[in-house]
């Protein structure tokens, strides 16, 4: 005679099945966010086949492939350290201020005495300046995000303009500006554009393979979850908005190689820009999630997008309104696949 089966061989079938659905649960998100990067590489691939239909003589030459790339590598250094502010559901709004205002303070007279360490450690020290007095305004002085790098933005554009009374200050250090020739390209590669490709790595393994990432993610999806569960969330804070200062020198330091000076007109509307790869990247604005690898695609298209209209001579406020369209679908698909996971 067959036995009756026993409760734990009857509850067995049921954890079993409890255990797969979870881990199928845990995957979706992951599925979700590889096919918008795949979305992405695929109208990326659409914008080249545009370019070399429209612009076949212009856009597929080395030249211009290298161009669109350097283009990409200032801004995309700005975007990898805003989805990190992004993601811990803060926001930056004093990026491109930050990238002007260290771009002009590291090619002073003064600065360029030290030659090439000393515009590099000025640009970097003044993005990290400024990224240390947004992370005290906001963690410590309970300052809501978007007033204190609000505020920022108009101290730091201000001092820019202050400091080169609205001139051009030309680079006159030799290694700086042999750094963005041609004789610099590393297997037809610019210094930059690898420059960029390190800060992605870097970025991409702190998010995705440390600690540091995961009080990221934690703080971003429930601050106060975060708190309890034993995250120091103010410092967690003061970390990310010093982050992201680190990119903003980062990025001055690379502007200054491919432009040769530093502008107080630097760095303008970086803060859109970044925001809106990093959003279409599938960085949730509201917190919680991000991803480098969809910032680094975003960047990728909208700075293609860039190149085919100027080599087409298209206006460029048909060129601001596609960007505002691409945006506006970005954060309605984001809206749709939320509501997907959560059903």
């Amino acid at each position: 005679m067959t036995q009756p089966a026993t409760a734990a061989q009857q509850e067995a079938p049921t954890s079993d099945a409890k255990s797969a659905e979870d881990e199928g649960s845990s995957r979706r998100p992951r599925l979700r966010w590889d096919v918008r990067s795949l979305s992405l590489l695929g109208v990326l691939a659409v914008l080249v086949a545009v370019g070399g239909i429209t612009a076949p003589d212009q856009f597929l030459a080395t030249s211009n492939l290298q161009l669109v790339l350097t283009q990409a590598s200032v801004i995309g250094v700005v975007t990898v350290g805003m989805t990190f502010v992004i993601t811990s559901g803060g926001i930056d709004l004093s990026v491109g201020a930050m990238v002007a205002l260290a771009s002009v303070w590291a090619t002073t007279v003064a600065t360029q005495e030290f030659g090439f360490a000393g515009i590099l450690f000025t640009a970097v020290i003044v993005g990290v300046g400024c990224g240390l007095v947004n992370g005290l305004l906001i963690a410590y002085g309970r300052m809501v995000p978007f007033i204190a790098t609000l505020a920022m933005l108009a101290s730091a554009r201000g001092l820019a303009l202050q400091i080169t009374d609205g001139s051009t200050q030309v680079v006159s250090v030799q290694s700086v500006l042999d750094l963005g020739g041609r004789d610099a390209y590393i297997l037809g590669i610019p210094p930059l554009v690898l420059i960029f490709a390190a800060v992605t790595v870097i970025g991409w393994l702190l998010l995705n393979r440390t600690t540091f990432g995961r009080r990221t993610v934690a703080v971003g999806g429930n601050a106060e979850a975060a708190r309890l569960a034993g995250i120091d969330v103010r410092r967690q804070r003061l970390y990310l908005y010093l982050l992201s200062g680190l990119c903003c020198g980062i990025a001055a330091f690379m502007l200054i190689v491919l432009a040769g000076s530093g502008q107080n007109t630097n760095g303008n509307l970086y803060e859109l820009d970044a925001i809106a790869a990093a959003i279409i990247g599938g960085t949730l604005l509201s917190g919680g999630r991000g991803t480098i690898i969809g910032s680094v695609l975003g960047v990728l298209v909208f700075t293609t997008i860039t190149n085919i209209f100027a080599l087409n001579n298209l206006e460029t406020a048909v060129q601001q309104i596609a960007k505002g369209a691409i945006i506006v679908a970005a954060v309605l698909v984001q809206r749709r696949s939320l509501r997907g996971g959560d059903a």
